[in-house]
């Protein structure tokens, strides 16, 4: 079990609040007791707590491309990356650790957005593209792996793995929904998208 966090500004690329990402990180801490990194740049950050399982001692996340311009931070674990591995290569790509996450950055340039239908997991990860100014979550077919989300007011797109850590941020409004309250008492809990407040959602699963 890891867990990723991340802010992300939707108008021109402002700076990114450090100690709201710090915090969003760390209260998820006891997902990924073992390590903790941040990607931050201009419009974009990226935290992660890892518990190390494949390729220990160099595994850490985020994890980049070979010029650094694709990152991504991961929870999960794709169970055919080395099937992957000999067909990424063949098309010029040069891999520097032996984990699951480092296939993910490497389809992404190769097939792009449907790099997600050749992966066979559980999983839940958020990819920064600079190239292409894209940000891409991505949950799998069966929703084994959580993923958060909430647009602000101010035009920040905030997620994580855990709801808290979006009220970590400290701007989540929370405001209760009440549909979500009325599901809960009828089913046991809260079908996705819906959470418990209604300014955030859980990311939907895959469907192809």
């Amino acid at each position: 079990m890891c867990a990723i966090a991340g802010i992300f500004n939707s108008r021109g690329g402002r700076d990114i609040d450090r100690d709201a990402l710090g915090r969003m990180n760390e209260i998820q801490k006891h997902r990924g007791p073992d390590d903790q990194g941040y990607h931050v740049e201009p419009g974009i950050g990226l935290g992660h707590r890892r518990l190390s399982i494949i390729d220990l001692k160099t595994g850490h996340q985020p994890l980049y491309n070979e010029d650094r311009s694709v990152c991504v931070v991961f929870n999960g674990e794709i169970y055919n990356y080395q099937e992957l591995i000999p067909e990424l290569v063949a098309l010029g790509h040069r891999f520097r650790t032996r984990s699951d996450t480092e296939v993910i950055v490497h389809a992404w340039e190769a097939w792009g957005e449907s790099c997600v239908a050749r992966f066979r997991g559980m999983f839940a990860f958020a990819l920064w593209d600079r190239t292409k100014e894209t940000l891409f979550l991505a949950r799998d077919r069966l929703g084994v792996k959580p993923l958060y989300y909430a647009v602000l007011a101010d035009g920040n797109l905030i997620f994580g793995s855990e709801l808290k850590a979006l009220l970590a941020h400290g701007s989540l409004p929370k405001d209760i929904d009440p549909p979500a309250i009325d599901e809960y008492f009828a089913l046991g809990y809260v079908p996705e998208p819906r959470t418990i407040f209604r300014s955030a959602l859980k990311l939907l699963p895959l469907t192809r």
